[in-house]
């Protein structure tokens, strides 16, 4: 009993920080049965190239945001139910190493670890506390998920009509099928129900047709866009890096070379609950 009563002060302590950690603009993390799992730093690979990120597994939910003062301060904080998460293994590219994808109904992105161990610890960690929150028979898994976007760099043409990108001609993501277009074929509106139930997010011409032609052409399920290049992002942190990405792309390596290995608590199970324990460094046996 003791020891429980100490892992909760403990727990709640380090969720708290956490909390802290995103600011005001932050949402609240504590919650009743809710336990901190494991963190660490990984590499999330958004349009402009690979960029590093801070995650946080909890037994229900995984939370990522950026790193800012030295990953003392964080924001842009993303939750996602662990109900909603489907990860799959990937191969190492020539971009990446020891990465994998995970799929979530509004966004599917790939992150990479610095090791393949820790690589497998997020995978199995992930996967494990996924399994037992839906053997609790509360919850349901995903079954639509995002698609990934394709990297900015991937393709210097319109991946629709073929025009060259330029300074003009600026490239756009269809939130659909996720290729590379123009503006020009890019300037329809849709709503994808899985993605964001109200918002509308921008189509290429192709996959509109497809909507229009499942749905009906209904005001409701489409829009025009006006003649703006402005680029519109599902997610703040997909703007993030400069146009030509190579410097960034370094410093993030440096960054995650001399980042601090993803840290995992100790399980502890009993009869009713999970726990996790994490013993502070001067309470642990001297080996």
């Amino acid at each position: 009993m003791a020891e429980q009563i100490m892992f909760t002060q403990d727990n709640r302590d380090r969720i708290h920080a956490v909390e802290n950690s995103f600011g005001p603009k932050g949402k609240p993390l504590s919650k009743l049965g809710r336990v901190l799992i494991g963190e660490g730093r990984l590499m999330k690979l958004s349009r402009r190239g690979p960029q590093p990120k801070v995650f946080f597994l909890f037994n229900d939910v995984l939370v990522y945001g950026s790193i800012i003062l030295n990953g003392r301060w964080h924001k842009k904080q993303k939750i996602i139910p662990l109900e909603e998460i489907q990860l799959e293994d990937l191969e190492d590219s020539v971009t990446m190493r020891n990465q994998w994808l995970i799929r979530t109904p509004c966004k599917s992105f790939y992150v990479a670890a610095p090791s393949y161990e820790e690589k497998r610890a997020w995978m199995e960690h992930i996967e494990d506390w996924r399994s037992r929150l839906l053997q609790c028979g509360g919850c349901r898994p995903g079954s639509t998920f995002a698609v990934t976007w394709i990297p900015d760099r991937a393709s210097a043409f319109c991946m629709r009509c073929s025009n060259k990108f330029t300074v003009a001609q600026r490239r756009h993501h269809c939130r659909k099928c996720g290729f590379v277009v123009c503006g020009a074929c890019s300037k329809m509106r849709a709503l994808i129900q899985h993605i964001h139930p109200t918002k509308w997010l921008r189509v290429c011409t192709t996959c509109h047709s497809s909507l229009s032609g499942m749905h009906g052409k209904t005001p409701e399920m489409s829009r025009q866009l006006g003649t703006s290049t402005e680029k519109i992002g599902s997610d703040g942190d997909e703007v993030e890096g400069s146009m030509e990405g190579s410097s960034e792309e370094e410093e993030a390596e440096e960054q995650m070379e001399d980042h601090v290995p993803s840290r995992w608590m100790e399980t502890l199970m009993d009869s009713w609950s999970p726990y996790v324990r994490n013993k502070p460094d001067h309470l642990r046996p001297q080996t």
